[in-house]
């Protein structure tokens, strides 16, 4: 039975509000030893920034504390806190989350551990930083406020309170976690993996997002498409102006209601709008002035209900469209399941489902296949050819070489078939492949 935490154990540090106070927490951890903890919460889902609304930092020997980076402001002292501990590294739970948001102030580590992605590596079967505190350390954390608002001011006491608690146990949680990877002889795969989320580019701003609104299987024609374009970016903007959640502003569903419906009325469209707003005093005129407009766009300058792409089609089409790379592909998903099952490494950690049908959707060299059809498939090292194509092929999609050693002969062998393994449906496969038939069929 774990014993439940409910406070730190040196009770809820001041919040620090001021850049001398910044500085402060800056001396004392300088004073303690050993890898920094931290922890930030954001306040997704309520404003349209990713930014950090309360940074959580501990250090063994150096405290606990609590930074309110809104009333610290903009200074070089987060900067001078990050660089004052280059060489040591920050244990982060989550850190794709949390870097974006600690880099934008300042803070830019060069070495980290991910508690959450080394508990996936390891075999645990949750990895949330209660369940894994809860399993690793016997120890439950106090979770009940994971969800709220941290735009808000002043915090509450007991938000303070759950946040501190994130990092209370973290160093704990990661020695914890370390050892279970290097009982595994996993440790160096992890390392390698963390080092790649550091190096890892900002992500490509996304084509088109306004394609992804939920709802989009009910639109049938390309004035509807346009409706939902001119409308999103008109939403886009205004929740960006305001720093308000797109979704709080109208929601999807009121996106698609408004396109499909088309009310004529300002007072029928300020009706479905306001429905599902939480603003108190949206600009309803403008929104329905961009309504007409949109309804009177020539149609040459209307969205194309498909646009040109270099993603690849969703794996039940591949039967009609690639068989044998539909073949392949069945092979390859059944090969790498049974590895992630016995490497206690699930599917997307040890290697990407991404990688693994590009890889499958191009022909591989004829006269590689040929001579590898004659032998018997080993080791990566022994398979000529074939064994290096498809090192060369992950390699160049960004598959790590630990994944690469673990998959590849799998892989390699999953290339040469050519009938097909029936494999259950995927339910974002199929409802991928209901959407892409819906539109081929308008």
């Amino acid at each position: 039975m774990a014993n439940p935490l409910l406070a730190p154990s040196a009770g809820i540090p001041a919040l620090v509000i001021s850049q001398s106070g910044l500085a402060e927490v800056i001396s004392e951890l300088l004073k303690g030893s050993g890898p920094i903890a931290v922890d930030a919460e954001r306040a997704s889902g309520y404003k349209y920034s990713a930014r950090a609304y309360l940074i959580q930092i501990k250090r063994n020997g150096g405290g606990l504390h609590l930074l309110d980076p809104i009333a610290i402001g903009t200074t070089d002292l987060w900067k001078e806190m990050s660089d004052s501990f280059q060489d040591e590294e920050w244990i982060i739970h989550a850190s794709t989350q949390d870097l974006p948001c600690l880099r934008e102030l300042g803070i830019n580590p060069t070495k980290i551990f991910d508690t959450e992605l080394g508990g996936r590596i390891a075999g645990c079967e949750r990895v949330g930083l209660g369940p894994l505190t809860e399993s690793l350390l016997e120890v439950q954390l106090a979770k009940e406020h994971s969800a709220v608002d941290w735009s808000i001011r002043p915090l509450r006491e007991e938000w303070l309170n759950y946040a501190a608690l994130d990092v209370e146990l973290l160093v704990e949680l990661r020695d914890a976690v370390w050892k279970l990877l290097e009982s595994q002889g996993k440790l160096e795969w992890a390392l390698t993996d963390f080092a790649a989320i550091l190096a890892a580019p900002p992500p490509p701003p996304r084509e088109n997002p306004w394609r992804r609104t939920s709802g989009m299987h009910k639109v049938r024609d390309r004035r509807t498409l346009g409706i939902i374009r001119d409308l999103w970016q008109a939403r886009d903007s205004y929740a960006r102006a305001i720093d308000l959640a797109p979704g709080r502003v109208f929601n999807d569903e009121t996106l698609v209601d408004v396109a499909t419906k088309r009310p004529t009325e300002i007072d029928e469209f300020k009706k479905i709008i306001q429905r599902r707003s939480r603003v108190v005093d949206p600009p309803i005129k403008e929104w329905f002035a961009i309504l007409q407009s949109a309804l009177s766009t020539p149609e040459s300058e209307l969205p194309e209900l498909r646009t040109p792409s270099n993603g690849l089609p969703p794996v039940k089409l591949w039967a009609t469209r690639n068989p044998l790379g539909f073949a392949r592909v069945t092979h390859a998903r059944a090969a790498v399941a049974a590895k992630s099952l016995e490497l206690s490494i699930p599917v997307e950690n040890l290697i990407s489902p991404e990688a693994v049908r590009r890889l499958c959707w191009a022909e591989p060299p004829a006269d590689i296949v040929a001579l590898d059809q004659v032998g018997q498939v080993g080791e990566l090292g022994d398979l000529g050819g074939l064994g290096h194509y498809v090192s060369a092929t992950l390699l160049e999609l960004g598959v790590r070489p630990w994944q690469i050693s673990q998959t590849g002969p799998e892989l390699a062998v999953a290339l040469l078939a050519t009938e097909p393994l029936v494999i259950a449906p995927d339910p974002e496969e199929e409802a991928a492949s209901a959407a892409v038939e819906a539109v081929e069929n308008v």
